[in-house]
């Protein structure tokens, strides 16, 4: 999964949650407050992006994105990380 991808995936959530998104360019320099998000939108647009993505990252470390580039860096290290093997 290429980090166009996972960016691809957050702003397709990012523009189906944040109503107020639906015509701007968004950039991963932007973060989802600056884009009006609320702390619902913002739980909303991670969870349904790892949900998609189907990736796991703690909370603790989602905590520490300041805008939308940490979270897709965050969601590429996760994407990198060897998953269990297949049937367990």
């Amino acid at each position: 999964m290429t980090r166009s991808e996972i960016f691809a995936v957050v702003r397709s959530n990012i523009h189906g949650i944040v109503e107020e998104t639906q015509n701007l360019e968004i950039t991963e320099e932007m973060s989802m407050r600056d884009l009006g998000a609320d702390s619902l939108q913002i739980v909303e647009v991670v969870s349904r992006s790892m949900k998609d993505l189907r990736l796991k990252v703690p909370r603790t470390d989602l905590m520490g994105a300041a805008n939308l580039k940490d979270l897709v860096d965050l969601f590429e290290r996760a994407a990198a990380r060897p998953g269990p093997a297949p049937g367990k």
